[in-house]
Order: C-alpha cells, then structure tokens, then sequence
C-alpha cells in the first residue's frame, strides 16, 4: 500500500518542481542553519573541554597573603605566610592526591646570543603529576634534585622553540638570573589557559633552587602558593574545608581574625566557563531552529494550495472508493518527503559550509552523528505536525462537493 503511495507522492511533487523546490528550500535553510550553529557550538565546547584538560583535574590553589604598610594592601601573594611545612601537613589530609608547593615569577632566560623573558616554575615532582604535564624528550628532576638544590630544568615548547631552535634542548645549559641550569627535558604542548597565557612558555625547576638562587625567600621555606589535588570532584569541597581549617591551626588565627591566605578552585573556574558554553550551543542551535518553523509554515502553506488544486481529484478518489485514512497518509505523505528531502540537502549544505568556515578561519567545528539525527527527526516532526491540518482538511472534503469543484 505505502509503495503506491510513495509513487503518486512523487508523481505530486514532480508536476510542480518549481514550487516544491521552493518549499523545499525553508527546510534546506532551516536544516542547514542548525547543523551550522550546532556545529560550531560544539566545536566551541570541545575546545573548552581540550583547555580544561590542560589544567590538570579537581585542583585548587592556596595563595599566601597580603600584608599591610602604612595603610598600603597588597594583593594576594604579597604576604609570606605559606611554607613547605604547610603543603607537607596539607599532603596528610584524606583525599588529597597531590600537593605541589610553587614559587614562580617571571625571569629572563639566556642561551647563547638568544634571550627570552619567560614565567619560571619553582615546585616539586608532584605538580606534573598533578597538571598531568608530560615530558616528551628526556627527562623529569626527582625529590633528591629538591633536597640538593640542584640547577636543573624543565622547559615548555616555546622555550624551546625561541631559545633553541631547531637544536635538541636537552643537556644544554642557559641562564636563569645569571645562574646556570642544565635542560633535563622538554615539557609536552599545553597551548593557552582559560586566561589565554600561553601554559608552553615556562621553565620549571626544583623549588629549593627557586627559592635559594632565582627568587630568594623572606624566610626559609617560605612559598608564594600550593596546588592541591583532589581525589575526585564530588571531595573537592570537603577537601578545601579540610584545608582551610587545617591552615588556620597551624597559623594559629583564632575565630575572630581572618584568613592570611587565599584559595582559588580551578574546577569551578574551568566548569563555569565551559557552562556558558554549552548554553551558548543551545541558544545558538535555538535562534537557528527558528527557520525550520518557518521552513514548517511555508510546507502548510504549500500543502493547502495543493489540497485546493486537488479538490475535483480527492472526489474523484473517494469516488472509486478511496477511504478518508487514504486521502489523510497521501498528503500526509507528500508533506513528510517535502520535509525528509529538504532535510537530507539541508544536511548536506550544513556539513559543507561548517567544514569551509573550518578551512577558511580555522575555527573548531565538531560535526556529530547526534547533530544530523536531530535534524532528521525535527524534520520529519515538522512535515508530519505542519502537514497534518492541510491532509486532514482534503481527508474531510464532501466528495460529492469535491466533484463539483471546478
């Protein structure tokens, strides 16, 4: 039954070419606007989630103090009230993976006849493990390059690239502060953080020598700040009150004094920003599903003027014993390949132009199975929910009357 069916849809739809390209054309736009703004809204998702990875996951930082002078604050880190002996006491609480205690700042680095300003890392062993840094040519320092101080580095892809060249970084020497270190190793590609610094341009050594020829401490032991890692997400809270009271019994601050330190959560920071894009993905994939109603209207419109044309021919039909659940999946079935082949060019134009903007801009795209079946589905719900009123209008039709029409 639906094979003849299928046949006399065709035959509808082909007497008419012009204009049902025309109706056509509101789903090919519609269609393709969608898997355009969808594409893009998960391209932009996707390298959210690509910088986020990047991070290092369920981190958070405490940040050393400010102090005051003369009525003078200074910012966070400005006071040097967190030490090593802290991350060590941080490093025994349930749930914490990794800590990390770091002092860094920026310092200009020379190699030769090259020099480059750049942000130094002074940190232990555990804060790779914990940004999940990798180092893809030679090697990492260890705990016993800590405790001796020793004059070793670690440098990112930048680094590499400005001071070095095309020469092998590892086992050359440059200069920190005019102190010299020895490449260990090169850190693997970061690419940029949520704030757009560039992760690859950084140096990291043992903190010890950070601290005793870079930096220089106020007090021995003293660090500007501490990555922690949580074991998971959902410990995330618990372990930052932990920390928290933790810090205030050590710095021995009774209940009515404040804080003399800071905490930043990069997980929140990181999800905040990857919400908003996600629901910049979902406005966008909105506004765009906004054509395919029209898209829808214009199918309705057509349809009733094709149920108008048609009238002598439904009485006809109905005539010869066509029943009215006939009439109904006739046109109904006419609407619903309107919609499926206007879909199926939509598709087509969509994937097309989002692989050009691609090439073109170099914009991420993420182009996804689910994305062209939500377009299918929208587009046979439109042709059925659009079409439904005109197929039904010519299923009710007097076929006595209908026969009359002229």
């Amino acid at each position: 039954m639906i094979h003849p069916m299928l046949g006399e849809a065709w035959l509808a739809m082909g007497a008419n070419r012009l204009r049902t390209a025309l109706t056509m054309l509101g789903m090919v736009i519609g269609v393709g606007a969608v898997v355009i703004m969808l594409a893009i809204g998960q391209g932009a998702q996707y390298a959210v989630q690509q910088t986020i990875s990047t991070m290092g996951a369920n981190l958070f930082i405490v940040l050393s103090g400010s102090f005051t002078t003369s009525g003078v604050r200074s910012g966070s880190g400005g006071g040097p009230t967190l030490s090593v002996a802290d991350a060590e006491a941080i490093a025994e609480l349930d749930g914490v993976v990794n800590v990390a205690p770091t002092h860094q700042g920026t310092r200009q680095l020379v190699y030769g006849a090259q020099n480059w300003s750049s942000q130094v890392i002074g940190t232990t062993p555990a804060y790779l493990d914990a940004r999940a840094w990798s180092v893809v040519n030679g090697g990492a320092f260890g705990d016993s390059d800590v405790r001796s101080a020793t004059r070793v580095a670690l440098i990112g892809k930048t680094v590499a690239e400005n001071l070095f060249g095309d020469e092998d970084p590892v086992g050359k020497t440059l200069r920190i502060q005019q102190s010299p270190f020895v490449v260990v190793g090169v850190l693997g590609a970061k690419g940029q953080n949520l704030d757009g610094r560039d992760q690859d341009d950084s140096v990291i050594i043992p903190l010890s020598t950070a601290q005793r020829k870079v930096f220089g401490t106020p007090f021995l032991g003293s660090v500007r700040m501490i990555m922690v890692q949580a074991d998971s997400a959902d410990n995330m809270e618990r372990v930052m009150d932990a920390t928290t009271a933790l810090l205030r019994q050590r710095h021995r601050l009774r209940d009515d004094m404040p804080d003399d330190f800071f905490m930043r959560n990069l997980s929140a920071a990181a999800e905040s920003e990857a919400a908003t894009t996600r629901t910049m993905s979902v406005l966008l994939g909105a506004i765009a599903s906004i054509s395919l109603l029209v898209g829808g209207i214009g199918i309705m419109n057509i349809m009733l003027v094709s149920v108008t044309e048609r009238t002598r021919e439904i009485g006809i039909r109905m005539a010869i014993g066509a029943r009215r659940k006939d009439i109904l999946s006739q046109f109904l079935l006419e609407s619903v390949m309107i919609s499926f082949a206007g879909c199926l060019l939509g598709l087509l134009l969509g994937v097309g132009i989002a692989l050009a903007i691609n090439a073109l801009t170099g914009m991420v795209v993420v182009i996804s199975g689910s994305a062209a079946l939500l377009a299918f589905a929208v587009a046979a719900g439109v042709g059925i929910f659009f079409g439904w009123y005109p197929a039904r209008k010519a299923a009710r039709l007097d076929p006595i009357e209908a026969l009359r029409y002229q």
